[in-house]
């Protein structure tokens, strides 16, 4: 007698044979099957071809849920490499990088260069695959018949990361007749991948990717001309130190490179940190340096190291938060919700900051305030300042960039630094690392060792965090004088040994042990560095621990 499971959808129960696929259950239950990324069963993410044989209650997953939109993104880069393996062949599809998003686009070089025609080839290429709605398959084989698979597709950047690889087992995704393998959940068929573009940018192409708040159109084009060039800088001294990929990493790590990596790597971080403070001194009337970036991205220990700079071009900084101009607590803005919106720069006195500023440039004494978190209240506790021909302010916090905040001030007096951590390391050519995973790791570390939150809470409030930033920071980094990526190439090996234990913390019944196990398994491609090499002033240091800085 066949065996029957029941699950449980929205609260009403149905019975099916067992070994039902997930795909089947969604459109028995009326969903249209094109919309859905993936499921939740019991919780827990999976694919859309897996088979149930236990009783379960089932959830799904849309392009506007994260997990949903990333493995759209997953998916059409698939679709994107299967067609130009059909078009140029496997030695041209070996040879793209997915590097990283400008906007809403994925960016993308050939090496070589582009073909003339490239991307309407390409592009004709994939429409055919959606159209034809071809499945993607999923399959389970030995590591080793994994390399060698890609050995013989020229794809060494997998080898050299599956060389690392402690599970006997690998994962690879198949369409038609194109292999490769990839980071994350894939979608169960082309079809569903319909929104899309390719068009050329800069050395390069983009892979336009619809929104999750707009999974119907494409977006414009982005104008982020200074973030394209930071990060391309990135890339450029990966190339240098010949580390593009997880694989080259682990591969340095190895091989005894790790003290020479972080040597040359805060050297760079010094000469950049250099060039500001001489960009400063050129200009001549700078008496404000704004720095604004997202959370976790150094912001601290960066203006301590610029002041460090300024200090030896004869400057006499004076670094400002712009937390301790924040309003009483009582009358800060809210969130539809009812919680507090201290992110919005209405939770700022803006008026104080302007009257304090232009007393400052008008030679007189001015006492500054401090804001007391315990109390939700503004105080004055004698601390005065003085602005002479020398003084400069250092002022951080994540309105810098906009004007609306120092609208008094005249332009020439400010010189603006936008600050953020650029990942440039990718997982392999093919699977990109977010920087936005390098940041909430940075935070999840720092936040546990000096406030005493946890990785769960951490992860819980990651996504207001980045509604603020995407509101507040983003829309200004195009106007900052200088861009700059306080990432390091070795840091995820190192954040690594103190984000796992953390990760391991979350159990199943947690809301958050998805991102987790996502987390994890990211992780899981790194070899795992010690910290004794790592100077007390880098930037690492302010989440990690043991920083000569008051962060």
């Amino acid at each position: 007698m066949e065996k029957n499971i029941t699950i449980t959808y929205q609260g009403e129960a149905r019975n099916y044979a067992a070994g039902t696929s997930v795909v089947e259950i969604a459109a028995n239950l009326g969903l249209d099957t094109k919309t859905v990324m993936l499921a939740k069963v019991n919780g827990k993410l999976c694919e859309m071809f897996k088979n149930l044989y236990k009783d379960a209650e089932i959830s799904f997953v849309t392009m506007k849920d994260s997990a949903g939109r990333k493995t759209y993104e997953r998916g059409l880069s698939m679709v994107l490499l299967t067609a130009i393996r059909k078009v140029y062949g496997m030695e041209m599809s070996a040879k793209t990088c997915l590097e990283h998003t400008i906007g809403n686009g994925l960016y993308c070089e050939v090496k070589g260069g582009l073909p003339e025609g490239f991307c309407e080839k390409v592009k004709e290429a994939m429409g055919l695959l959606v159209k034809a709605d071809k499945a993607i398959e999923k399959k389970n084989m030995n590591t080793s018949n994994a390399v060698s698979l890609f050995e013989n597709q020229g794809m060494s950047d997998k080898v050299r990361l599956l060389t690392y690889r402690r599970s006997s087992k690998t994962n690879v995704y198949c369409l038609e007749d194109y292999t490769d393998y990839f980071y994350g959940y894939m979608p169960i068929s082309t079809g569903c991948l319909d929104v899309f573009d390719v068009v050329p940018y800069k050395k390069g192409f983009l892979l336009m990717i619809p929104t999750s708040e707009e999974p119907d159109r494409i977006p414009s084009l982005p104008e982020r001309e200074k973030l394209y060039q930071a990060l391309d800088d990135a890339h450029r001294w990966g190339e240098i130190m010949d580390i593009i990929t997880v694989g080259d990493l682990n591969y340095a790590i190895a091989n005894g490179k790790t003290e020479e990596l972080i040597l040359m790597q805060e050297a760079l971080t010094e000469k950049r940190l250099g060039d500001i403070a001489e960009k400063v001194r050129e200009r001549g009337n700078v008496k404000f340096v704004m720095i604004a970036g997202p959370s976790s991205s150094g912001k601290t220990t960066f203006s301590h190291r610029l002041s460090i700079q300024l200090k030896t071009l004869g400057f006499k900084p004076h670094p400002i938060a712009l937390d301790d101009f924040y309003i009483d607590r009582e009358k800060t803005p809210k969130h539809p919700d009812g919680t507090y919106d201290f992110e919005c720069l209405e939770a700022l006195d803006i008026e104080m900051f302007n009257d304090k500023m232009q007393a400052l440039l008008r030679g007189e004494t001015v006492e500054m305030p401090t804001f007391n978190f315990k109390t939700g209240k503004s105080e004055f506790r004698g601390n005065t300042l003085t602005l002479g021909a020398e003084d400069i302010l250092v002022i951080e916090g994540i309105h810098g960039l906009n004007d609306k905040l120092s609208y008094t001030l005249p332009k020439e007096s400010k010189f603006k630094v936008y600050i953020s951590a650029l990942t440039e390391l990718n997982v392999d050519l093919h699977n990109r690392i977010p920087t936005t995973d390098g940041r909430l790791l940075r935070r999840m570390v720092r936040d546990q060792r000096s406030r005493g939150t946890s990785a769960r809470n951490t992860i819980a409030m990651w996504p207001s965090v980045r509604h603020g930033e995407e509101n507040y920071i983003f829309p200004f980094q195009e106007e900052a004088d200088y861009t700059f990526n306080s990432a390091s190439i070795f840091e995820l090996a190192v954040l690594k040994q103190y984000a796992e234990p953390l990760l391991f913390g979350i159990t199943p019944d947690c809301p958050e042990y998805n991102e987790a196990v996502r987390l994890l398994k990211f992780l899981d491609y790194f070899l795992g560095i010690p910290t004794d090499a790592i100077p007390q002033n880098s930037i690492v240091r302010e989440f990690i621990g043991g920083s000569c800085f008051n962060v």
